[in-house]
């Protein structure tokens, strides 16, 4: 995959719902989502000097996070990804694991590593190794999503986004996170290829929304400083 734009905006309840009343008629629902939402929760990594969170507080351009990622808390469908930001555009390397590499990740361990490996599980074996990547807190939000095949156009609706530092419980059916947000506000995100299309653009009404550089992880490491 290509790197692609990703700009993200605060919306309150209202903004939301207009907005989505808007692209329903003009945008797919993503077959993800199951009576309108799905979970997301994502297994964040980081190394022992904070690179990443360091990072995302200098707003440094060119960076990297690892992450597991499961959906409605299934762990029957578990991936490894690894997002990378570059010069404000985005791309998302990812493969599936199994819950027994999963499990072993989670207690900062490492997986017995093979020739037949990925290049991504190599990549993440090595940062591990050399500076100690390690799982620090996990992230969890409901989605509606919505997309557009005509400029690759993928748009999100996170609601109720909480962090957790509890890691070990990141296979769990269920589990107590502290809202990132306040109540009522939530994070519209747009990704597209080369170009939005105008018919979208001027639906979403983009120049009345405040653009924010929003990061999940940045925010749940740091949401005793909220």
């Amino acid at each position: 995959m290509e790197y692609r734009h990703e700009l993200k905006f605060p919306v309150s309840d209202a903004e939301l719902e207009i907005i989505r009343y808007r692209i329903k008629p003009l945008m797919q629902a993503d077959f993800h989502q199951k009576e309108g939402v799905y979970t997301v929760r994502s297994l964040y990594f980081d190394d022992l000097y904070d690179s990443c969170l360091r990072e995302n507080a200098n707003g440094e351009d060119n960076r990297r996070k690892f992450r597991i990622r499961i959906y409605n808390g299934n762990d029957e469908v578990i991936k490894l990804e690894k997002k990378i930001k570059l010069r404000g555009m985005t791309k998302k390397l990812d493969m599936e694991i199994s819950k027994k590499d999963c499990i072993i990740y989670m207690a900062g361990k490492l997986p017995r590593l093979h020739a037949e490996n990925s290049d991504l599980e190599k990549e993440l074996y090595a940062e591990s190794r050399m500076k100690g990547m390690h799982p620090v807190c996990i992230v969890e939000y409901e989605r509606t999503a919505y997309v557009e095949r005509k400029g690759n156009v993928r748009i999100t609706f996170d609601r109720n986004i909480s962090g957790s530092e509890r890691t070990e419980a990141f296979l769990d059916k269920e589990i107590s996170g502290v809202p990132l947000l306040p109540k009522g506000q939530h994070v519209l995100e747009v990704k597209y290829d080369e170009l939005l299309p105008e018919y979208i653009s001027e639906v979403l009404n983009l120049g009345i929304l405040h653009r924010t550089s929003f990061s999940k992880y940045y925010y749940a490491r740091n949401y005793r400083n909220q």
